[in-house]
């Protein structure tokens, strides 16, 4: 009975030994792994139970063989940069981020690794917000000026901008209304230069401006949209006046009002005293 419980004892023990032993062999796999892009720069991103490893990232380009990411070679940061591994960009990236291991922490053939999503950097990266100008042509026309987002592709010393990129994919939506109106009217150019026909004369009108990609999925067919930026409207009616030059026309006008009364009432005052007065001096003389 006694060997019996001493062969139990050192089942236990050894059961014990080969848990923790494999806890301490155990090398964590990436999670949550997702792609960040805007105008064409890519991060890859994801996170991990123990942040004390480093990690290597390959890619693929649809589907075909691994490649390694010479700029995310064994790195301690929880991300790397893929901008200049996605080229071309109409095509489908995944990435394969391997947990680096050494004989001591891990004893099997294969690092433990885990895979991204596809990513389709012309279909998926974000388009930032455009800058833009607007330009009055005649009363009732005006001429809206985009800037076309730069990317972070360089070819040689020349940056390319977003048009360099989709060329004839990319246009342009520019919303508007009249500025004491929530009603938008909306037209789309195919190019950076926009005009906005039959305006009311003498109105100030303001604007917003979105890149539009129609190839794209719904879901990043726009870009972000811009600041609303409005015209200054006829300067002869006033439309242009801003809040403090209306309180202090305001104010003049009210000024100008109260001394015409008081004027007027002190007038009225002296006239009536002066006929009182003119009676008062006619009854008392003797006839």
């Amino acid at each position: 009975m006694a060997s019996l419980n001493h062969v139990l004892c050192l089942g236990v023990c050894i059961s014990a030994w080969l848990i923790s032993t494999a806890d301490m062999n155990t090398v964590p796999t990436a999670e949550n792994i997702r792609w960040v892009s805007l105008d064409f720069k890519t991060i890859l991103m994801w996170t991990v139970k123990e942040p004390d490893h480093k990690f290597t990232v390959l890619y693929s380009v649809d589907d075909g063989d691994w490649q390694e990411s010479h700029d995310c070679i064994q790195v301690s940061e929880l991300e790397c940069d893929l901008t200049h591994d996605l080229q071309p960009f109409d095509r489908l990236y995944s990435a394969d981020i391997q947990t680096d291991t050494t004989d001591e922490d891990y004893t099997a053939d294969e690092p433990p690794h885990a895979v991204s999503p596809h990513f389709n950097p012309y279909k998926e990266s974000n388009i930032s917000a455009v800058k833009f100008t607007v330009r009055s042509v005649d009363k009732t026309r005006v001429i809206v000026n985009i800037t076309d987002p730069l990317t972070s592709i360089h070819v040689g010393q020349r940056q390319l901008s977003i048009r360099d990129i989709f060329a004839h994919d990319l246009q342009y939506k520019v919303i508007y209304r009249k500025s004491e109106s929530t009603g938008k009217k909306e037209i789309t150019s195919n190019s950076s230069v926009a005009e906005v026909p039959n305006l009311d004369e003498g109105q100030r009108y303001c604007f917003m401006v979105a890149a539009f990609i129609p190839s794209r999925p719904q879901n990043t067919k726009w870009g972000a949209w811009s600041e609303e930026s409005c015209t200054h409207g006829d300067p002869g009616i006033g439309t242009d006046l801003s809040l403090g030059a209306w309180v202090g026309a305001i104010f003049v006008f009210l000024t100008v009002l109260i001394i015409i009364i008081t004027v007027t009432v002190l007038c009225c005052r002296r006239r009536r005293e002066r006929n009182t007065g003119f009676q008062t001096y006619q009854s008392s003389t003797p006839i």
